[in-house]
């Protein structure tokens, strides 16, 4: 957003704003922000969730065979549930990051907690894209809402004009 002199060169101190805005969600240069890459938040943060209560399941007690085997196929079920929701790009990256098991072989608890660890240290890093994204977005707005508030017209005058409270009580 670019503020300009008045085009009538006014020495009144009115700017005009140009009618660029930043889109909810959006970038200006054509990227895609994490907020928009992540379709459907809610079932990530629960996949999310649930996987590090497995994390911490796999870490608190020793397994039998057919619990790794039940966590391998919980494991690999929630990494094409999360893949459902989240964009192409985000998915792709998933992918390549989330070693599958082989099918035959029965992994190791270290295997379960690694491919456990490596998932929620990946799905945290998403979260605090986003936080940072969103973050970042409301201080691009706050700062798009203060600029146009000083180019309306009397803006300065009106600031002027304001009131000087000083310290007191409340009586």
């Amino acid at each position: 957003m670019a503020v300009q002199q008045a085009p009538d060169g006014g020495s009144q101190g009115q700017d005009v704003v140009d009618s660029e805005v930043v889109e909810e969600g959006g970038s200006r240069d054509g990227q895609d922000s994490v907020t928009d890459m992540v379709e459907q938040p809610a079932k990530v943060m629960r996949i999310g969730t649930m996987i590090r209560t497995l994390l911490e399941e796999v870490k608190s007690a020793p397994l039998d065979d057919p619990s790794r085997t039940r966590l391998r196929d919980i494991h690999a079920g929630a990494v094409e549930e999360l893949k459902s929701g989240l964009s192409e790009e985000l998915a792709e990256e998933l992918e390549r990051l989330s070693e599958p098991f082989t099918s035959d072989e029965v992994p190791s608890d270290a295997e379960l907690r690694i491919a456990q660890a490596q998932l929620v240290g990946w799905l945290e890093g998403l979260f605090q894209g986003i936080q940072t994204a969103l973050f970042a977005q409301q201080m691009a707005a706050r700062a798009q809402l203060e600029q146009m508030r000083r180019a309306l017209p009397g803006a300065d005058r009106a600031a002027a004009q304001a009131p000087q409270r000083g310290s007191g009580m409340y009586l």
